[in-house]
Protein backbone atom coordinates (compact mmCIF):
# COMPACT_ATOMS: atom_id res chain seq x y z
CA UNK A 1 0.00 0.00 0.00
CA UNK A 2 1.08 3.72 -0.65
CA UNK A 3 1.82 6.07 2.02
CA UNK A 4 -0.60 7.93 3.26
CA UNK A 5 -1.81 11.19 1.29
CA UNK A 6 -0.54 13.54 3.87
CA UNK A 7 2.72 12.82 3.58
CA UNK A 8 2.96 12.35 -0.58
CA UNK A 9 1.32 16.21 0.13
CA UNK A 10 4.14 17.07 2.17
CA UNK A 11 6.81 15.76 -0.11
CA UNK A 12 4.78 17.93 -3.17
CA UNK A 13 5.11 21.03 -0.68
CA UNK A 14 8.76 20.63 0.28
CA UNK A 15 9.44 19.89 -3.68
CA UNK A 16 7.83 22.99 -4.81
CA UNK A 17 9.56 24.87 -1.82
CA UNK A 18 13.35 23.92 -3.39
CA UNK A 19 12.30 24.56 -6.92
CA UNK A 20 10.89 27.90 -6.23
CA UNK A 21 13.87 28.69 -4.02
CA UNK A 22 16.15 27.91 -7.17
CA UNK A 23 13.93 30.13 -9.07
CA UNK A 24 14.72 33.13 -6.93
CA UNK A 25 17.83 32.37 -6.68
CA UNK A 26 18.60 32.93 -10.53
CA UNK A 27 16.67 35.99 -10.25
CA UNK A 28 19.02 38.99 -9.68
CA UNK A 29 21.02 38.22 -12.67
CA UNK A 30 18.08 37.66 -15.20
CA UNK A 31 17.70 39.27 -18.26
CA UNK A 32 13.96 40.39 -19.36
CA UNK A 33 13.56 37.34 -21.69
CA UNK A 34 14.55 35.37 -19.06
CA UNK A 35 11.97 37.17 -16.15
CA UNK A 36 9.35 36.10 -18.50
CA UNK A 37 10.46 32.62 -18.54
CA UNK A 38 10.23 32.12 -14.77
CA UNK A 39 7.12 34.15 -14.15
CA UNK A 40 6.11 31.09 -16.43
CA UNK A 41 7.54 28.81 -14.70
CA UNK A 42 6.01 30.16 -11.42
CA UNK A 43 2.62 29.95 -12.78
CA UNK A 44 3.11 25.86 -13.16
CA UNK A 45 4.77 25.41 -10.24
CA UNK A 46 2.28 26.51 -7.98
CA UNK A 47 -0.99 27.82 -6.67
CA UNK A 48 0.06 30.86 -4.92
CA UNK A 49 2.34 31.96 -8.50
CA UNK A 50 0.62 35.35 -8.53
CA UNK A 51 1.57 36.71 -5.10
CA UNK A 52 5.05 35.87 -5.89
CA UNK A 53 5.44 37.13 -9.32
CA UNK A 54 3.68 40.82 -7.49
CA UNK A 55 6.26 39.81 -4.83
CA UNK A 56 9.29 39.57 -6.87
CA UNK A 57 8.47 42.64 -8.88
CA UNK A 58 7.75 40.65 -12.09
CA UNK A 59 4.40 42.26 -13.00
CA UNK A 60 5.73 44.72 -15.15
CA UNK A 61 8.34 42.45 -17.03
CA UNK A 62 4.97 39.95 -17.47
CA UNK A 63 2.69 42.13 -18.84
Amino acid sequence: MAGSERARELRRRRARKTKVTKIKQKLPKATQSEKVEIARKLREITPGAEQLIEDWKLVEVDR
